[in-house]
């Protein structure tokens, strides 16, 4: 939303003279600036009422809103142009091929080759015509690049170069651009920084419109879903050629409502989506097929391997590809540097996708979910208890299955238990994985038997989040969705939350016990943190609500160095009588045995350690001779 909100930030300033009052002036403001699209279109979902909507109003399915983006991506091609200012000339030129829908500005910082200056943003345009013939029409009449070797390949990824600006003449039966050379958006993909997101937060009139304000201005925008699918895209029509039925399914935060601006795609590539179905029995003319591999992850592996170079070698705009084959999924990361985007991409894993179905029906259900999570995440990742490396820290999956599970257990709960969903669900709701897991629940939300007469505000929501976590017992219980209440632990992890999907799995079974531990000190610092740092102190020009939270407050906080520290040991103070320490009590023994015992224990020490220090190999004789010696050291989280 926000990276609209910059020409709406700059002409609201000079109006007013500073900052945004609060969100309704924001909500105006936006709707001027993108009258096309509205505040509602850019911020789906916002409500800045208490009263909440019923799970009965128009919501989309996670099939539908897959199919509804797929043929989004179908009907545009992405252009780069010098700068936003050629989208006029580009405007008209595109006319020709048919009707256009939308057009949508970004830049990618870095090198833009293609225009001279080695130091300028790329800048591109998402160009959407009205029927998916316009953009194969655009394609077609697009040439290769002579002034660059290498295979020539067609692709929706295009640059417009320099010519003449003689009038177009628009082809028989098609319509001029409905745009009137205006960008539905420009400089979509920009991420607010810090400093910006601050000062919309003090500018709130509450916690809770800051926890909106902070939802709407770091969620994932419609431009960068556009973006996400365009790559969906690439990758199906690369390998359709030789793979008809070849399809990519996107999963985890870019498709399951909880993603963030900047956060990665990941797909799953299925070569043969339709081998389940039935096939016509008449047909005497049998397509030939080469045998695979009987291990199923070596011929994954082998598969992946070969799609890589695919990448590697002829996809434009794909680099950095990384194959990770000897994972325990085998799984290939690239860059897309027209998109600015990483990409994850593995096979034959269905069960990712369900669990991101799950996830968006969950965000569908009420509009408390989502601004409630992305707040939860924000908070950790500022606290340092997530990483955006693989660790033993809690993940934003993790955080985000301990959000669902507290809207559960409310007296007047917000969620459904899972089992709620997987006993309405219908035949046609039925999926199975093919690793045999049933994923089976229901999918329309509309048809399902349940309400909640909890009308809670987000920011009494949070400080019940901290609450709920800062007395919740890790040590003996573990989580369960599916049935919305907890269990005895199955195991000993530090912290047991049960796949709902894989329910004989962990979710958070890299989590050691330290960062729980910090995690249960972290939720109770929060508490402290909301209750001195209420919006009374805003009048004083301090730091309130979420700020207090987000802010660099690290004297404020409980840190895990207060408990784990290094410890430092002497090898002298071991070994010398403490009675020869002048500064320390003499030790009493118990009897004469037990100090003659002691001190053939300390004489014989010495005699190895003299040993050790005069070897060839042996340590200093800083050692040797009772220098420090560190027995036992933390390493950093980090």
């Amino acid at each position: 939303m926000y990276r609209l909100y910059l020409a709406g930030w700059q002409s609201y300033q000079h109006r007013i003279g500073a900052g945004v009052g609060n969100l309704q002036a924001l909500r105006k403001v936006l709707s001027a600036q993108h009258p096309q699209t509205g505040f509602k279109q850019v911020c789906p979902g916002f409500n800045s009422n208490a009263q909440m909507r019923s799970v009965h109003g128009g919501v989309h399915t996670f099939e539908s809103m897959l199919v509804g983006r797929k043929s989004e991506a179908r009907r545009s091609i992405l252009v780069q142009v010098s700068s936003e200012r050629s989208f006029s000339e580009l405007d008209a030129y595109c006319a020709q091929f048919g009707t256009v829908t939308s057009s949508h500005h970004y830049r990618v910082g870095g090198t833009c080759s293609g225009y001279g200056d080695d130091e300028a943003d790329c800048h591109y345009i998402v160009v959407e015509f009205e029927k998916p013939e316009s953009a194969d029409a655009a394609i077609r009449s697009a040439v290769f690049n002579e002034e660059k070797p290498g295979v020539r390949a067609r692709s929706i990824f295009l640059w417009f170069r320099a010519g003449p600006r003689a009038k177009l003449q628009v082809a028989s039966g098609k319509s001029k651009s409905t745009n009137e050379s205006k960008l539905t958006n420009v400089d979509a993909s920009r991420t607010i920084d810090d400093k910006e997101l601050r000062n919309l937060l003090l500018s709130a009139e509450n916690a809770e419109d800051q926890i909106k304000i902070l939802h709407q201005a770091t969620c994932l925008n419609d431009v960068g879903k556009r973006l996400r699918f365009l790559a969906v895209r690439q990758m199906e029509t690369s390998l359709q050629g030789m793979f008809p039925q070849a399809v990519a399914y996107p999963f985890g935060s870019s498709v399951n409502g909880f993603g963030k601006m900047g956060c990665d795609l990941d797909l799953i590539l299925d070569l043969d989506s339709e081998s389940s179905l039935v096939q016509n029995s008449n047909s005497r003319l049998v397509f030939h097929t080469k045998a695979s591999n009987s291990n199923e992850r070596t011929q994954v592996q082998r598969y992946l391997e070969s799609i890589g170079d695919v990448l590697q070698l002829f996809l434009p705009g794909v680099n950095s590809v990384r194959r990770i084959l000897k994972a325990r999924v085998p799984i290939i990361k690239y860059h897309h540097e027209h998109l600015d985007l990483e990409i994850d991409l593995t096979m034959n894993n269905m069960t990712g996708v369900y669990m991101s179905e799950l996830l968006y029906l969950f965000g569908q259900i009420d509009p408390r979910v989502q601004p409630l999570t992305f707040c939860v995440r924000r908070w950790a990742q500022s606290v340092g208890l997530t990483n955006h490396a693989p660790g033993y820290w809690i993940t934003n999956f993790s955080l985000t299955m301990l959000v669902m599970y507290f809207l559960q257990q409310l007296q007047e709960p917000i969620l459904p238990p899972i089992n709620k969903l997987i006993q309405s669900a219908s035949k046609t709701d039925l999926r199975i994985t093919e690793n045999h897991i049933s994923c089976s629940f229901l999918r329309d939300v509309q048809k399902l038997n349940f309400s909640t007469k909890n009308t809670t505000p987000l920011d009494e929501l949070l400080l019940q989040f901290f609450e709920f976590y800062s007395h919740f017992d890790f040590n003996q219980r573990a989580i369960s969705l599916n049935i919305g209440s907890h269990i005895l632990k199955p195991d000993h992890s530090p912290m047991y939350i049960v796949n709902p999907l894989e329910t004989v799995l962990n979710v958070s079974k890299n989590v050691n016990l330290e960062e729980t531990e910090l995690f249960r000190i972290q939720v109770r610092n929060a508490l402290w943190l909301l209750d001195t740092h209420e919006k009374s102190t805003r009048t004083s020009g301090e730091d309130w609500g979420l700020i207090s939270l987000f802010g660099n407050k690290i004297k404020d906080r409980i840190t895990p160095q207060m408990f784990f520290t290094k410890r430092l040991v002497n090898v002298k103070d071991i070994l010398d009588d403490a009675g020869g320490d002048n500064d320390s009590a003499p030790v009493e023994y118990k009897n004469q045995t037990v100090k003659s015992q002691i001190s053939h224990i300390q004489k014989s020490t010495r005699e190895e350690i003299s040993k050790l220090g005069g070897g060839k190999n042996g340590p200093p004789s800083s050692f040797a001779n009772g220098g420090p010696m560190k027995m036992k050291r933390n390493a950093k989280r980090r």
